[in-house]
């Protein structure tokens, strides 16, 4: 794996650990009356998805690790390009259901 890969994909878990900690303890609730919270999960997202694209474009082997990947980058793109008609319940179902699975995955590469 050569380093751009690498620090991409730490990219990835620290941008996944700043979600995980600016949600820490909230319910959709209050993830929805936090506009600042909202704002900084969809800006880590986008980093999220931008390094998996870049990823993407060196390694189409490694990429393939990844499941959904291609799902992650178009999100990425919605919350860039769409920002006016983000679904916060979409953002906050992938904040609890699919960055875990995406952190998992993520670490199991990187021990590898």
């Amino acid at each position: 794996m050569n380093d751009e890969i690498r620090k991409s994909l730490i990219d990835i878990l620290q941008a996944a650990e700043e979600i995980q900690n600016f949600t820490h303890g909230m319910d959709f609730k209050a993830y929805q009356n936090s506009p600042i919270t909202q704002r900084a999960v969809e800006r880590d997202f986008e980093i999220i998805g931008e390094a998996l694209n870049r990823i993407r474009q060196i390694d189409a082997e490694l990429i393939e690790k990844v499941s959904e990947y291609h799902r992650i980058i178009g999100f990425r793109n919605i919350l860039i390009h769409g920002y006016d008609i983000i679904d916060e319940m979409i953002v906050w179902k992938a904040v609890e259901n699919h960055l875990p699975i995406l952190v998992k995955k993520v670490k199991e590469i990187l021990d590898a």
